[in-house]
């Protein structure tokens, strides 16, 4: 199993593909592993390299609690790998990832997806009386350290959304976002503290200048679908897809049916 030494840590990452190929780096989303990308990474790896990893406090990644910079372990696992730009494939907190490193790290970014995700600094959005009793069941199961009942709170919230019913999802789906997020629970007591990118993205956006792809499912939580809006406004010439019948985790629920739009706009962009 494939380690690399970062300052405070040890990332673990895995790798499909030929190396002399065009470059893509998953991020995974906070609810997740890296093994959220699973039933992509084997027909992406056909014609791309393909580079995922755990970020700190996620998956089998370690991190004494010190002060870091996901854009700096993500450039370190670049600079590990001999690449020098992927298009980074992001999903809700890892799209944040990508846009930090898009914005601040121009140079290493060859193109740019993000699902369910927002640019750091975005400003707070009021939330709708569904989503705020779905977020203060959370918070319950936080104080009361019930991790197993906080995770499964998560999935309720994301991978459901507050628009659908649990019983109308496939349990298959549901069983997959469970063990995603319960995997983390093994991580609960590290405490590494992620620096904020400064100034942040939400106003630099417009300055990306690679091709863009902005997705977020039908049914994700109120915020996310705001800030899919902005990106798809603000960043330019960014293509966006909203992928019916999903809420957060669109990639994991429907995985051909966010193949069948990745793939051609990765085609059509050369990347």
């Amino acid at each position: 199993m494939p380690h690399m030494d970062v300052p405070g840590g040890r990332l673990y990452y895995e790798t499909e593909g030929k190396s002399e190929n065009p470059a893509l780096l998953l991020i995974h989303a906070g609810i997740a592993t890296l093994r959220m990308w699973d039933p992509l990474v084997t027909p992406l790896a056909e014609h791309h390299f393909v580079i995922r990893f755990d970020t700190r406090g996620f998956g089998e990644t370690g991190s004494d609690d010190v002060e870091f910079s996901n854009c700096d372990d993500a450039l370190r696992l670049l600079d590990e790998l001999g690449v020098e730009r992927a298009t980074v494939i992001g999903s809700s907190r890892g799209g944040q990832i990508a846009l930090d490193l898009a914005v601040e790290h121009a140079d290493r970014v060859a193109g740019l997806v993000t699902i369910g995700s927002g640019p750091s600094g975005f400003p707070e959005v009021e939330l709708s009386e569904a989503e705020d009793e779905l977020f203060d069941t959370m918070d319950s199961t936080w104080e009361a350290r019930d991790w197993p009942a906080h995770m499964d709170a998560e999935v309720r919230l994301w991978a459901v959304g507050p628009l659908r019913d649990p019983g109308d999802i496939d349990p298959d789906f549901l069983e997959t976002a469970r063990t995603l997020n319960r995997f983390n629970i093994s991580k609960i007591d590290e405490n590494p503290v992620p620096r904020a990118l400064e100034p942040p993205a939400f106003d630099r956006v417009v300055d990306i200048d690679v091709p863009a792809l902005v997705v977020v499912g039908e049914y994700d939580i109120t915020p996310a679908l705001m800030q899919f809006e902005y990106l798809a406004e603000q960043i330019p010439g960014a293509d966006s897809m909203r992928l019916d019948d999903t809420a957060h985790l669109p990639s994991v629920e429907r995985p051909g049916a966010f193949l069948t739009v990745l793939e051609p706009w990765l085609s059509r962009h050369d990347l």
